[in-house]
């Protein structure tokens, strides 16, 4: 059990249930919602994404699940397994990296470069040159960069599940990836106007 009640949503403002109607209910976004001035730029962040990054879908779901891991954020994990089979990550390569086998040679050498550079930012404020410079191989100055945001997205939004202990809940599947594909169209239509 969480050790916040779910929020009422009935009681927020109606253009924020509107919003969050608008997405798969999940139980973090729901915890989060207590914010109410910050959830829904929050959840853009999140939609970006998955619609704005130059990085590849199978690396931003190999940084993901190595966030998750390290950061013992299980829940985040769990919803990541359907999402990360769909960008191309191998069931065996999702297992290597929840057991925290970082230098498996199950992983091949780009693979391990990320893997390691998301977990030694997890773990550390600062990353070695030999860490750093086997990811800057194989990601751009951008990709690089995108990396980490997705890392300290996912580390604040596991530890909102990790802290507040909320229940983990069957994965989605690629729900939250379809709604986030679908805000991020609207957005952009919003703005060619």
């Amino acid at each position: 059990m969480a050790r916040l009640p779910e929020p009422d949503r009935s009681t927020f403002p109606q253009d924020l249930q509107d919003f969050l109607a608008t997405i798969p209910e999940h139980k973090n976004f729901t915890m989060m919602s207590y914010s109410i001035s910050t959830i829904e730029q929050y959840i853009r962040q999140g939609v970006a994404q998955y619609t704005g990054l130059e990085l590849p879908a199978r690396t931003r779901e190999l940084v993901i699940l190595t966030t998750a891991a390290v950061a013992q954020a299980e829940y985040e994990f769990v919803q990541h397994v359907p999402i990360s089979e769909s960008a191309g990550v191998d069931p065996e390569i999702r297992e290597v990296i929840h057991r925290l086998e970082f230098d498996s040679p199950r992983l091949s050498a780009g693979d391990r470069a990320v893997v390691n550079f998301a977990a030694a930012v997890v773990r550390h404020p600062t990353v070695s040159d030999e860490v750093f410079d086997a990811v800057h191989a194989v990601l751009s100055n951008r990709e690089t960069l995108e990396a980490m945001q997705v890392i300290g997205f996912y580390w604040s939004f596991g530890r909102v599940a990790t802290v507040l202990q909320v229940e983990i809940e069957p994965a989605h599947g690629t729900a939250v990836v379809e709604a986030s594909r679908m805000l991020g169209a609207a957005r952009k239509e919003i703005s060619e106007c």
